[in-house]
């Protein structure tokens, strides 16, 4: 190493020295158990400088393995597990190679990081797992449950700008155990740093730290620049250094500049004095078996430089050095055989890459997969093709992508109908009428379910037909058509035990269970349980959630929020624990409504921001969101709320459903009630109202009369769930302590404030709290005209308006986030969930137009808006 390049390294490393001692504490701690340091900061502010130092300053005493995430187009399945296997070179490489499952995978991992005592204390260090891929996520969440009393220490790094509220790597973090977790966040360097660095350059401080931000590599790039006191772009600063190099090694450094994350010795292993001349250019560095760019930022700017057409032929070569090597991911070769527009190499190993993702329980990556090849499935014989796009379609369905697994399923049934299949074609239409449900087209999706019937009733009655029954029996019961569902599920059942269904025969039950829970069957709920610990056991993930989040959801619809609460969690976790998108998304509009209902507001906006912010925006996925988010909206006085609640509205009646419809009609009736207009207030509760009372449903006949009756109607005197009957006969009290019990705080308000005047100011103190503005004043003009005196007032308006648009709290978590407290720290400090927090850090990055949380306190400076948070 030069002088110049140990000056470099040096420079990096500047203001690091108490995280090196903190990593060096922790691992001295895990002799005592397992350890996990959480590396967290921006692209370039020296993670992966960081870690290396931390590896070589331990030395002998520890046995570091290494393992990272790639960017490729779609993730390497368990990418650091396979690095760590070559690493190890024991069990856990045979059954990788093997393709064993994940739990023989993972044990096999713990096993070989246990050996001898006399061996060196393991280090674990995965990088980049902002780029992770699900399998990866559930790796670590596993070996974090399960290293308490192992002598290990994991060192992981992300990126946090690249991690916004709804990416999946924030649930896994969260689930480490606090005990044994150290969350590490690197800041910027400080002006003074960077300002005594430029001096020594000759650089002019003040521009090199606006330029970098106080960012390490762009930092160390701008200074070590030769010839141009300000380079325009790091893309600059590389390209200038690759023109510095021989010919054969500026071909190397662009051959590389395509490779994600590393080249291995497979690529440039046959050529060592070019790799050390671009080393010592410090264009590359060591890594692993082979090289990198000093930054991946740095690669990829060197890649985009590139023509397309250079780059599209370093892609095939590449391409064709990897296919030559044994147990190479092929997710590796999708992404290189994309790039190069090679689409018989794309058809190839989209489907093995696929299948093994598929395996894995990685289902957003195996779709991914799977939807490079499908594009070139017309290739395939009629036979082939058909497979291909019914195993994309079940991928996708799993991974919440519902319009995508929908087009793919109506491919592959032309292809089975002209075979000439007609087991096939009904199993396809009855999966259309599923996904066809999830995209919110009720129509498509009865209309399928009675083909699938027709078609399979011509054959012997086999698998198909028994879940053709039961996908019927699930429809009756989605649209409160409890003994249809009731019938069809006992008639799929029948079957299904006939011939030894198993699968069916639990598909059928839960469909039966939910109907008899949501008719007032209350132990239903317990063959619900009962259900899912089948399902679970059976290997049948689907069916186990669903079981779990028709349970949630059926207590939601009979208003036992103080029973929906947990039930919901369990959902929520066991849907995200096997990584099925569309049920996470639905179960966080749920968690939604079930937080605005019980007076978590900012717990609720989050949830809804975390479900509409997913790729999949239309569809019974998004209804219970888009009404939390709606019904928060219009009670703050949000002119957005009308919008929300409009769109809601458009999914709701896509779908036709009461437990859909029946809700956002309340809702809108209470909306309109609130702007004052009391006849369309009415006409929104009638609406619903008619389809609840076709249902014969108690809460929803009970809700919508007392909206009706808030509109200035009679209703339905005598109808419905009882607490609701109880406010429209103005039992106030026994309302909101009906509403108590049931765990519906929210609603509670809504009692109180009809109440005398000490319980109308209670309903005033919480809306005030809830910052529902709009209700309370409202609920104060209402109060003033039934004569009451000393109405109290609401929250005084600031004197001078905050000019970065913050509300109070999300000042103090400004301030907070200045004091470089972490987001888990800030929530302890201000007794909020750390999901609370994460919306408002989200909330204060966008208001205050920045993309992370150094570039906020630095605004925050700028605008004078830090300050002390009250105590």
């Amino acid at each position: 190493m030069s002088d110049d390049d140990f000056t470099i390294v040096r420079m990096e490393l500047w203001e690091r020295s108490g995280t090196l001692d903190l990593l060096g504490d922790l691992l001295r701690e895990s002799a005592g158990g397992g350890r996990v340091a959480v590396v967290a900061g921006e692209a370039g502010i020296g993670k992966s400088v960081l870690v290396t130092e931390f590896a070589r300053r331990c030395g002998p005493a520890a046995w570091v393995l290494w393992g990272g995430c790639d960017r490729l187009i779609t993730p390497r399945a368990l990418g650091p597990l396979h690095d760590i296997g070559r690493q190890t070179r024991g069990v856990l490489a045979k059954r990788l190679n093997a393709g064993a499952a994940q739990e023989e995978l993972f044990t096999a991992f713990l096993d070989e990081i246990s050996g001898p005592p006399q061996r060196p204390r393991p280090v674990v260090v995965v990088e980049d797992v902002h780029w992770a891929d699900e399998a990866t996520l559930d790796w670590l969440i596993w070996s974090g449950r399960r290293i308490g009393r192992m002598p290990v220490l994991f060192v992981v790094t992300y990126r946090d700008d690249e991690v916004g509220a709804e990416h999946p790597l924030r649930g896994a973090l969260a689930t480490l155990p606090g005990a044994i977790t150290r969350r590490v966040s690197l800041s910027p360097l400080s002006r003074e740093c960077v300002a005594d660095q430029a001096y020594r350059t000759g650089r002019d401080p003040e521009l090199v730290y606006r330029l970098s931000g106080g960012n390490p590599l762009l930092v160390t790039e701008l200074l070590k620049a030769e010839g141009r006191a300000v380079p325009a772009t790091v893309q600059d600063l590389v390209l200038d250094r690759l023109r510095l190099l021989p010919r054969p090694a500026r071909e190397l450094a662009h051959l590389v500049s395509v490779i994600p994350t590393r080249a291995d010795a497979a690529v440039v292993g046959g050529v060592p004095d070019l790799v050390d001349m671009c080393v010592d250019a410090g264009v590359f560095v060591p890594s692993g078996d082979g090289v990198s760019y000093r930054h991946e930022l740095l690669r990829s700017a060197v890649e985009d430089a590139l023509p397309p057409a250079r780059r599209a032929a370093l892609h095939r070569r590449v391409l064709g050095v990897l296919t030559g090597v044994p147990g190479v991911d092929p997710g590796r070769l999708v992404h290189h055989a994309t790039q190069a527009g090679d689409e018989a190499a794309v058809l190839r190993y989209g489907q093995v890459a696929g299948a093994g993702a598929a395996r894995q329980g990685a289902h957003r990556e195996a779709t991914a997969h799977y939807r490079s090849a499908a594009v070139y499935a017309d290739r395939l014989p009629a036979q082939q093709q058909a497979e291909l796009l019914e195993a994309y379609a079940f991928q996708a369905y799993l991974a919440g992508l519902a319009e995508e697994g929908l087009q793919a399923r109506w491919a592959a049934l032309a292809a089975r109908e002209n075979l000439r299949q007609p087991e096939q074609v009904g199993e396809n239409l009855r999966w259309i009428s599923r996904l066809a449900w999830w995209a919110g087209n009720a129509g498509q999706a009865w209309e399928a379910a009675v083909r699938a019937i027709t078609v399979l009733e011509t054959e012997l009655p086999g698998r198909q037909l028994a879940m053709a029954y039961s996908n019927r029996s699930q429809l009756h019961m989605l649209a409160g058509e409890q003994e249809a569902a009731v019938s069809w599920g006992e008639r799929a059942r029948t079957l299904a035990v006939r011939l030894g269904d198993v699968e069916t025969s639990v598909h059928a039950e839960i469909n039966v269970s939910t109907a008899r829970l949501t008719g007032g069957d209350e132990t239903a709920s317990t063959a619900l349980r009962e259900v899912h610990e089948r399902a679970s056991t059976l290997g049948l993930a689907d069916h186990a959630a669903r079981a779990l989040v028709n349970l949630a959801t059926s207590l939601v619809q009979l208003a036992e929020y103080e029973a929906a609460a947990p039930a919901v969690e369990h959902a929520l976790a066991y849907a995200t624990q096997q990584d099925l998108d569309g049920y996470v998304q639905y179960l966080l509009g749920v968690r939604a409504g079930v937080r605005l209902v019980r007076c978590d507001w900012a717990g609720a906006l989050a949830d809804a921001d975390a479900a509409l912010d997913r790729p999949v925006r239309a569809g019974v996925a998004v209804v219970p969101a888009l009404l939390a988010r709606g019904r928060i909206q219009a009670a703050r006085g949000e002119r957005e709320a009308r919008v929300t609640l409009d769109e809601a509205a458009r999914q709701a009646e896509r779908t036709g459903e009461v437990q859909r419809v029946c809700p956002v009609a309340a809702a809108r009736s209470e909306y309109f009630l609130l702007y004052g207009d009391a006849r369309r207030a009415a006409e929104e509760a009638r609406h619903g109202l008619d389809l609840a009372v076709r249902a014969n449903h108690s809460v929803y006949i009970g809700e919508l009369a007392y909206r009706l009756w808030r509109a200035g109607d009679a209703g339905l005197p005598g109808a419905g769930a009882r607490p609701y009957q109880m406010m429209i006969d103005e039992d106030w009290a026994g309302a909101a302590a009906e509403w108590a019990r049931r765990g519906a705080a929210y609603m509670r308000v809504e009692a109180l404030a009809g109440g005398d005047q000490g319980a109308a100011a209670e309903a005033l103190r919480v809306l005030d709290e809830l910052g529902a503005t709009r209700v309370a004043e409202r609920l104060r003009a209402e109060l003033r005209r039934r004569g009451f005196t000393q109405v109290p007032r609401g929250p005084r308006r600031t004197t001078a308006a905050n000019p970065g648009g913050l509300t109070l709290r999300q000042a103090e978590v400004l301030a907070l986030l200045a004091e470089g407290l972490s987001n888990a720290e800030i929530a302890g400090h201000l007794s909020l969930s750390v999901k609370t927090v994460d919306h408002h850090v989200s909330a204060v990055l966008d208001k205050l137009g920045v993309a992370n949380r150094g570039q906020a306190v630095a605004a925050a400076h700028r605008l004078n808006l830090v300050r002390k948070p009250a105590k």
